[in-house]
C-alpha cells in the first residue's frame, strides 16, 4: 500500500526531536515517523525515568507480588516468579509476544510507534531505567527500524506483537531495516551502529510493549494528511464548480452563516476564493444567469468536506489527548505501583473509524463531481467524456472507472473495525478495541482519497481548458499550469492515460497542488 507523503519535504536535515515529560506535537511525530529526526530525552525525562524506577527496584526487592515485576502475564498473572528468574521472565515475554504475521508495516509507522512509546517511557510512569529508553532514542536516531508485521494487535493491552517486534530488536533479537534500508539481522545493525543490545531488567519487557503507539502513530499522520487533503477536495471541487458553469452564490457567507458548522464555513470560505477573479464565473454570472439550483455535488460541497472537516478537528482533540497519556500497565503513580486499564485503545479507534467514514463520503462527493464532465447531457456543452472525437476516443470514461473502484473500496473500508471484539488470554483480556485493524484501514482510506481527488482534479482541468478561450480563476489556474508543466498534455486524442494520473496523484499527495493555488491566493482555511 502506497501511504500519503507530507505536504513539503523539508531541505535540510531535520533539527532533533526532544523527548520530554510533556506531549508530543504533530509535527514532532511527523518529523520522526517520515522525515528521520533523531531523538533526545530531556534532562526532566531521564529524572522522571530514574524516580520511577527507583520505586520498581523498591518493589522487585520486596516480597509483595506485584503485576509485570514478580508475576506472569495475562491469564498468568498468579504465576509468582522468584528473583532469579525475572530477568528471563522480561525477556520471554518480548520473545513470545513478538508474534506477529504477514507483510512488514510501512517504515513511518514503526518510527511513530516506537517515537510514543518512548514518550510514554519519558513521563515517569513506566518504570524502565533510563539507559534503556535512551537505547530505545538510539535505535530511532540511528534510523534502525524494527521488521514489524502487519497482524497481531488487538488494539488492547496495547499493539502487543507490533510494540514487541521493537523491543526484540532493542534486545539484539530479530531483523530491522538499517539506514540504508537493508534487511539484517537486529545484532548487526546494533553492533553497526556502535550500540549494544539491553538486558532487559525487572518490568522493562511490559513497559516496553503495553501501549496504544502503533494505533495512534497512524492516527496523527491520517490527521495530518487530511489536514492537507480537504483543502485540495476544495481545490478540486472548485475546478468542477467552475468548468461545469456552476454558480457560485450558493457558497455565499450569509447563506452559509445559516448552518453555522465550523469546517462548512471555512470550506465555503475556500471556495469563493478559489472562485473570486475568474472569468469562467464571470461569463455567466449576472441578471440572466438562473444556475441557481447545481447538483448536490456541486451545490453541497461546503457542507460535507466541512463535515469532514470537523471530523478531522474531532480526531485531532482526541489524538492531542492521547500524545499527553502515558499508557502502561501497571504504572507507577508517586512511590506506588498501580495496575490499570488505560491500554483500551476504544477512544483511538473510535476517531480512526470516523475518519474512514468521512474519507469515502468525501472521495465519493469527488466522484460524482468527475463523472458529470463525462455526460453531455449534464455537463453544459463539453464533448462526450471531454473526447477529442467522442466514438473514436474515450477520453476519461475509465479514468471515471477507476474512480468508482476506490470510491466503492472505500465505502466497504468505511465499516467499523472497532465494533469488533474476540476475547483472548483465557478471557482475561475479553473486550478489545481492533484500533489497529482501524488504523490499517484508515491508511487504505487516506491513500484512496488522494487517488480520487486526483482524477477529479485531472479531470477538471482538461474542462477547463475546453472552455478556452476562457481563462480560469487565479487559484485553479495554477493547478492547471502545474499540471502542463509536470509532463500532463491537455486535450488531444487518446494517449496512455495511466502515467498521467499517477502524476496528478504525486501532486496531490505531495502538496504541490495545494501549494500551486496557494502561492497565487493565500493560504486556504
Amino acid at each position: 500500500m502506497v501511504t500519503v507523503s507530507p505536504p513539503i519535504a523539508p531541505s535540510t536535515a531535520p533539527a532533533p526531536v526532544t523527548v520530554d515529560v510533556g506531549p508530543l506535537r504533530f509535527e514532532d511525530v511527523v518529523a520522526v515517523a517520515r522525515h528521520g529526526a533523531p531523538v533526545v530525552l530531556s534532562d526532566a525525562a531521564l529524572a522522571a525515568l530514574d524516580r520511577a524506577r527507583a520505586v520498581i527496584d523498591a518493589l522487585a526487592a520486596g516480597e509483595t507480588p506485584a503485576y509485570g515485576v514478580s508475576t506472569g502475564f495475562g491469564a498468568l498473572a498468579t504465576r509468582h516468579i522468584p528473583a532469579a528468574m525475572r530477568a528471563q521472565l522480561q525477556r520471554s515475554l518480548v520473545r513470545s509476544h513478538a508474534a506477529g504475521s504477514g507483510p512488514p508495516v510501512e517504515r513511518e509507522v514503526v518510527r511513530a510507534l516506537m517515537l510514543l512509546r518512548l514518550s510514554t517511557l519519558a513521563t515517569g510512569h513506566t518504570g524502565v531505567r533510563r539507559g534503556t529508553a535512551e537505547a530505545y532514542a538510539a535505535l530511532l536516531t540511528h534510523g534502525i527500524t524494527p521488521v514489524v508485521p502487519e497482524h497481531g494487535s488487538l488494539g488492547c493491552s496495547g499493539d502487543l506483537a507490533p510494540l514487541s517486534a521493537c523491543a526484540l530488536a532493542l534486545m539484539g533479537e530479530g531483523e530491522v531495516d538499517d539506514a540504508d534500508g537493508v534487511r539484517r539481522p537486529a545484532h548487526e545493525a546494533l553492533a553497526a551502529a556502535g550500540l549494544t543490545p539491553v538486558e532487559l531488567a525487572a518490568k522493562e519487557g511490559l513497559a516496553l510493549i503495553n501501549g496504544t503507539d502503533g494505533m495512534l502513530g497512524m492516527l496523527v499522520m491520517a490527521v495530518t494528511d487530511l489536514r492537507m487533503l480537504l483543502r485540495t477536495a476544495d481545490v478540486a471541487a472548485a475546478m468542477s464548480v467552475e468548468a461545469q458553469l456552476a454558480t457560485d452564490r450558493v457558497f455565499a457567507a450569509d447563506l452559509q452563516a445559516l448552518r453555522p458548522h465550523p469546517g462548512q464555513a471555512d470550506a465555503a470560505a475556500n471556495l469563493r476564493a478559489l472562485l473570486a477573479d475568474s472569468p469562467v464565473v464571470a461569463s455567466h454570472r449576472g441578471p440572466d444567469c438562473n444556475r441557481v439550483q447545481d447538483a448536490y455535488s456541486l451545490r453541497c460541497s461546503p457542507q460535507v468536506h466541512g463535515a469532514a472537516r470537523d471530523t478531522v478537528a474531532h480526531a485531532a482533540t482526541v489524538a492531542g489527548r492521547e500524545l499527553a497519556s502515558a499508557v502502561d500497565n501497571p504504572v507507577v503513580v508517586d512511590d506506588r505501583v498501580e495496575s490499570n486499564g488505560n491500554f483500551h485503545g476504544a477512544p483511538v479507534g473510535y476517531v480512526l473509524d470516523f475518519l474512514a467514514i468521512a474519507a469515502a463520503d468525501v472521495a465519493s462527493i469527488s466522484e460524482r463531481r468527475t463523472d458529470r464532465f463525462l455526460d453531455r447531457a449534464r455537463s453544459h456543452d463539453l464533448p462526450p467524456f471531454l473526447a477529442a472525437d467522442p466514438g473514436v476516443d474515450s477520453g476519461h470514461m475509465i479514468a471515471q472507472y477507476t474512480q468508482a473502484g476506490i470510491v466503492s473500496e472505500l465505502k466497504r473500508l468505511a465499516v467499523p473495525a472497532s465494533v469488533d471484539s474476540i476475547p483472548s488470554s483465557a478471557m482475561q483480556e475479553d473486550h478489545v478495541s481492533m484500533g489497529w485493524a482501524a488504523a490499517r484501514k484508515l491508511r487504505r482510506s487516506v491513500d484512496g482519497l488522494a487517488q480520487v481527488l486526483a482524477i477529479e482534479v485531472l479531470t477538471a482541468a482538461r474542462a477547463l481548458d475546453l472552455r478556452a478561450p476562457l481563462e480560469p480563476a487565479p487559484g485553479t489556474g495554477a493547478v492547471v499550469r502545474l499540471l502542463r508543466d509536470a509532463g500532463v498534455e491537455g486535450p488531444g486524442p487518446d494517449r496512455h492515460l495511466a502515467p498521467e494520473i499517477a502524476t496528478a496523484v504525486g501532486l496531490v499527495r505531495s502538496g504541490a497542488v495545494l501549494a500551486a493555488v496557494q502561492s497565487q491566493i493565500g493560504d486556504l482555511a
